[in-house]
């Protein structure tokens, strides 16, 4: 009996701690508004109209940039003047580099800093393969069972048209702005931004423009089930965006005849360092899941809310459920894909050079040369040279407590009481990453609810959005406006 009670009182205390934290430890963090504001009234049919022309102009951007056609461009930057009169009237509007663009709209107030909101008017091309395949041809904006079809419709389109809408009907009403707003549109953000963002950014920084905060896509609301243990609908705001870089790895070797090859080939040596490096992921990293979490785990199951609670105990079996799914490992570590191959041109020929390039994206907590370095640990071969290229740093940290994050936060709230609001990581990149010279408070957000099944259609086959969805981001942004250009910390 004695022996039993060793073992019972110490499960029973144990039990009653895990059972404790799970039911205090997350408390409700979010926002609660005492009033709602009324969206602004629309023309509907006009508004979706101006969007569906917006698609149809076909601004692609090109990993080879020589296929760069610039009269899309021109065509869609004169398409947002003959659309919004009330704004070709009053901003001071400046061409960066060619076709990206900036708009000044300025406050009597020389004292409140600025507000940037960013969008881009570049989309992705469209596999020949996938055409027959759409529901509607990629750029031809239908509207079709209150959904809008056509590449951009999401990314990013439909952010660039919903603030023109928004100032245009702030402009229209004939209200003054106390603080200056700006809007950034690049070019070339579907491969990286360099002529279009970056130059932008370069431009503020040269003119010492600073900003109360900026804001940029990146988030969306995610619909119920798309945030594990979470019924409700979740608006993520991204505070931070994970880094990106590439490594080619290189084996030069002497060649010759296939019927004599030699113990390891320049392909098998490639080979031997791809496996190292899949059989060596980076170790998981929960700051960021913690963050999230602890904004909405109070609306989380209880058994989700006890594993979470007590990460001292639970954590190995948090992180295995994690990295059991690829879209979840990918928010709790720098990620590891290998994309490209080359060998020999022949058959029965030896490869005289064979490489692979392995794209990362990276968490805050590793650098470039961190990857590279362990990269080369892991490999441990000499005979495999490393090259880095395309390469840029995960993004500083913006705070939640700052007054760019709460406007927004209160905002999606007091619009729709019935969304959570949450902080989060992005895992791909936005233009914004080129901005924190100019503002240490950058965030990340659409009005756009999503699920698996819409956000595949972004970069890949009948990419769309739901009219409501659209219509609902520009009071948004109006609303979003009206307080930014009249607010005071």
């Amino acid at each position: 009996m004695k022996k039993l009670s060793l073992i019972l009182v110490p499960l029973t205390l144990l039990f009653a701690i895990l059972l404790y934290n799970g039911t205090t430890y997350y408390t409700d963090q979010q926002y609660h508004p005492t009033e709602y504001f009324t969206p602004v009234t629309l023309d509907e049919v006009a508004v979706i109209n101006r969007l569906a022309k917006a698609i149809k102009i076909p601004t692609i951007s090109y990993d080879d940039t020589a296929r760069f056609t610039p009269a899309p461009f021109t065509d869609f930057a004169n398409l947002l003047i003959s659309e919004y009169p009330h704004i070709a009237a009053v901003a001071d509007k400046q061409i960066i580099n060619g076709y990206s663009l900036i708009y000044k709209f300025s406050g009597s107030d020389n004292n409140l800093k600025p507000i940037l909101f960013m969008g881009h008017m570049d989309v992705v091309s469209v596999d020949e393969i996938t055409l027959d395949k759409w529901t509607h041809p990629p750029f031809s904006g239908v509207v079709e069972n209150d959904i809008i079809y056509g590449r951009g419709a999401i990314d990013d389109k439909s952010t660039v048209m919903a603030l023109m809408e928004a100032m245009e009907l702030h402009l229209s009403s004939g209200q003054s702005l106390k603080r200056s707003i700006y809007f950034a549109f690049g070019h070339d953000e579907e491969i990286g931004g360099s002529s279009g963002a970056q130059v932008i950014a370069k431009h503020f920084e040269d003119t010492d423009v600073e900003f109360e905060f900026v804001l940029d896509e990146g988030g969306v609301i995610l619909k119920p089930g798309m945030m594990p243990n979470i019924t409700d609908e979740v608006a993520i705001i991204g505070i931070a965006e994970k880094g990106f870089m590439n490594i080619r790895m290189v084996v030069d070797h002497s060649g010759g005849h296939s019927s004599t090859p030699p113990e390891h080939t320049a392909a098998g040596i490639i080979a031997q360092a791809i496996v190292k490096l899949e059989n060596a992921p980076f170790p998981a990293d929960m700051s960021f899941t913690n963050l999230t979490f602890d904004k909405i785990g109070s609306y989380a199951d209880f058994a989700a809310r006890t594993v979470m609670a007590n990460q001292w105990l639970t954590a190995p079996i948090i992180e295995h459920v994690l990295l059991a799914n690829a879209k979840t490992a990918a928010s709790i570590r720098t990620t590891t894909a290998v994309t490209m191959l080359s060998g020999s041109s022949k058959s029965n020929v030896l490869p005289t050079q064979a490489t692979a390039v392995v794209n990362f994206r990276t968490m805050p907590n590793h650098t470039i040369e961190q990857v590279r370095s362990y990269v080369a640990e892991v490999i441990a071969d000499p005979r495999v040279k490393l090259e880095v290229f395309m390469a840029s740093n995960a993004s500083p940290v913006s705070t939640t407590d700052g007054f760019g994050y709460k406007l927004l936060e209160h905002t999606i709230r007091e619009f729709d009481k019935e969304v959570l609001v949450a902080p989060y990581m992005v895992q791909g990149g936005t233009d914004s990453k080129y901005f924190y010279g100019v503002s240490n408070a950058i965030y990340r957000f659409m009005r756009v609810k999503v699920d698996n099944d819409l956000l595949a259609g972004m970069h890949g086959i009948d990419e769309r959005i739901p009219v409501q969805d659209y219509l609902k981001g520009v009071q948004l942004f109006h609303e979003l406006i009206n307080k930014a250009a009249i607010s005071v910390q």
